[in-house]
């Protein structure tokens, strides 16, 4: 009996120095949670048998469990790198199969799929409003131009200007008193040079002309107003200089599509100008805004990802889309989760059911771009525990040796 208590002893040290030589040789592993081996005390008797003088028969190993404390942060120069700040697990599509991962370390597949170096791929909402979990895919290809359709602009006209009586003239200045420019697109996301210009007519009476740049080059003033009506747009203000009407056909201005058109075949340019917030004081004219709405296409230069896991597309007009949202997932047990290897967990009975949810959201930590978890292996702790299961390992040692010898004794006894 003594032998198999010391032997009991034996193995129980060498699985807490495997256990501890595991979490040594994962200290640089991204995501890796270390493991503590856990021991209980073997302890039989017969039916009947009184505790009062049972002696224990030694030792077994009960579990190795992980510990699911969060790593620290560590920052890299890759915006697809991620780590989770709090709980949950990133989730992966292992061909077909679920797998959850601590590990953050993606990137774009030929597909345009995020997945990890085994190639599985990151899980995560179609849409941010969507609740259908599908594989996070990034859009590479060109985005789509959008027309302008609406004008804003912020002027002040000089109240002192004087009336100008002569008939419009794009090409004399002498025939209107102030103009400003700027850049529409159509539904090609081609790029229209359009002017205003402004002529006052009477005491705070203006007309204001638009004019695009069409398919020939020639700069062009509109031909159809808001409405079909033909004539600039009037702008009237009150004596305290701020605007009290404006031409109802500054709605629905329009520059001749199609094939017949002016815009290389593109569609009918249509488009309102909101002139609210525009003055007649005296000093100079200013433009204090002008902008419009439309944009051309764009190519993809990057990818964003915020702390909830809207993963934002960046393009080179500008814009930015949002492309989906990344899935976590968590469990009331992690600790009953079945290790498979490549920093890759399985779910089980054990675990509990799995919940997913959005980044932040419920008990879920909040995503870290341009980071990974490092392991949470303390390396100071894992050598002082090398320490005592080696002491432990010499002692059971010598619990053998020592019943070894008095075996020795009794046999030598004649």
């Amino acid at each position: 009996m003594p032998f198999n208590i010391g032997l009991s002893g034996l193995n129980a040290a060498q699985a807490d120095l495997q256990t501890t030589g595991n979490n040594v040789s994962n200290s640089g592993t991204t995501g890796f949670k270390r493991s503590r081996a856990e021991f209980g005390d073997v302890f039989a008797q017969s039916f009947g048998g009184i505790s009062q003088t049972a002696i224990g028969s030694g030792t077994r190993l009960q579990a190795v469990t992980q510990q699911f404390s969060q790593g620290r942060t560590e920052f890299t120069e890759n915006g697809l790198d991620l780590a989770i700040n709090g709980e949950g697990f990133f989730v992966l599509d292992d061909q077909g199969s679920k797998v959850y991962s601590r590990a953050g370390e993606f990137q774009v597949d030929r597909d345009g799929f995020l997945v990890n170096s085994q190639g599985q791929r990151l899980q995560g909402y179609d849409g941010v409003d969507s609740n259908r979990v599908d594989d996070l895919r990034l859009q590479t290809d060109t985005a789509a131009p959008q027309a302008t359709t609406n004008l804003e602009a912020l002027i002040n006209l000089r109240s002192d200007a004087g009336t100008i009586e002569d008939e419009f003239d794009l090409e004399k200045p002498e025939t209107y008193n102030f103009s400003t420019s700027l850049t529409m697109y159509d539904s090609l996301g081609i790029a229209r040079d359009a002017s205003l210009y402004f002529v006052k007519t009477a005491p705070n009476e203006w007309n204001a002309h638009v004019a695009v740049r069409r398919d020939d080059g020639n700069l062009m003033e509109l031909e159809d107003y808001g409405g079909g009506s033909e004539g600039p747009l009037t702008l009237e203000f009150d004596p305290s200089g701020q605007l009290d009407v404006v031409d109802p056909a500054a709605e629905g201005l329009t520059v001749p599509g199609g094939p017949e058109g002016d815009l290389d075949g593109a569609e009918p340019l249509v488009f309102d100008i909101d002139f609210d917030g525009t003055t007649q004081f005296g000093g100079d004219f200013s433009v204090n805004d002008l902008n419009q709405d439309g944009f051309a296409s764009g190519q993809l230069t990057g990818i964003d990802i915020d702390d909830t896991g809207v993963v934002f597309a960046r393009f080179t007009n500008g814009q930015s889309t949002a492309l989906g949202q990344l899935t976590l997932a968590n469990f009331s047990n992690p600790q009953g989760l079945e290790q498979l290897g490549d920093n890759n967990w399985a779910e089980t009975f054990a675990a509990g059911d799995v919940r997913m949810g959005r980044p932040g959201s419920s008990n879920l930590g909040a995503v870290q771009a341009g980071a990974l978890e490092a392991s949470n292996v303390d390396i100071a702790q894992e050598l002082v525990n090398l320490i005592t299961a080696q002491r432990n390992f010499q002692a059971n040692a010598q619990t053998i040796s020592t019943a070894d010898q008095v075996t020795q004794t009794i046999i030598n006894i004649r």
